[in-house]
């Protein structure tokens, strides 16, 4: 975004190591962000660079690190119901309805039962799947369980809404239908997004800003402003020129595959020959 916002979320040289192997592996090094209220920012880099690392943190999965998360001006503690998160796999219990799902997002809200049913049925209305509040994970699309992992995600009316890799699992045509998707909840929640993928073009039809991280540990690299109008036309030229260069700064590191390689890159040899 171009417009200048007080941040929302800030991180202040943010550093994070793992334990691994008697040592320490530096996962985050100096990392600096800061996302204004209401804009959607997305985060590419190398498998192993840090991104989903970003995420735990800001969810407050994960207090052990370096440098300083604030959301407006505040220390992060811990988990908060200002903040949602939607995983690749929808983590939808098998044994609960869609509505029984969604309604796990409202575990720690205090309402009663009827201010409850109305929330939900809120956001079963948003992501359209009105007629689907008594069906079960098994009764659902790949696409129609990622919006109920999304209406969970959004129930407890969160000011920021983290992704991470939601539509990696889904085939083509309905990552790109969920993209639509994602839009149009997001324009009528007016949420605050942070997004992690593989995907450049994802990321740029999305995001008002696109983070580029280097390879562990995850520093940014550029952070690129994304001055095209919604709907984005994805066979357009600045689309296009956008994407291209966006990969080949991405793919100039040996370590970045794009997702489609990225699924094969561990398979045995023998599986590759045919």
């Amino acid at each position: 975004m171009n417009a200048i916002a007080p941040a929302l979320v800030s991180f202040n040289q943010v550093g994070k190591h793992f334990a691994v192997a008697g040592g320490e592996l530096e996962a985050i090094r100096d990392f600096n962000l800061q996302i204004a209220d209401g804009e959607f920012v997305a985060i590419v880099g190398a498998s192993g660079c840090g991104k989903s690392t970003l995420l735990r943190l800001l969810i407050g999965l994960d207090n052990d690190y370096q440098g300083q998360i604030l959301i407006d001006g505040q220390p992060l503690n811990g988990i908060g119901s200002e903040r949602g998160i939607v995983f690749q796999e929808h983590r939808l219990f098998p044994w609960l309805s869609v509505a029984q799902n969604i309604a796990l997002g409202l575990v720690n809200e205090p309402l009663n039962s009827e201010q409850r049913q109305q929330r939900i049925d809120q956001y079963i209305a948003l992501v359209g799947l009105q007629d689907f509040s008594q069906a079960y994970p098994h009764q659902l699309s790949g696409g129609m369980a990622q919006r109920v992992a999304i209406a969970r995600g959004l129930v407890a009316s969160p000011r920021i809404l983290l992704l991470d890799e939601p539509f990696g699992a889904l085939d083509a045509l309905t990552r790109q239908q969920m993209q639509d998707e994602l839009l149009a909840i997001r324009e009528r929640a007016r949420i605050t997004t942070l997004l992690v993928t593989h995907d450049v073009e994802e990321a740029l039809f999305l995001a008002d800003r696109v983070v580029v991280l280097e390879p562990r540990p995850g520093r940014i690299k550029r952070i690129v402003d994304i001055d095209l109008a919604h709907p984005r036309q994805r066979a357009s030229y600045a689309f296009h020129r956008l994407r291209e260069d966006l990969l080949h700064e991405l793919t100039a590191d040996e370590r970045y595959l794009p997702p489609a390689l990225e699924q094969i890159r561990d398979l045995p040899l023998t599986y590759l020959a045919y």
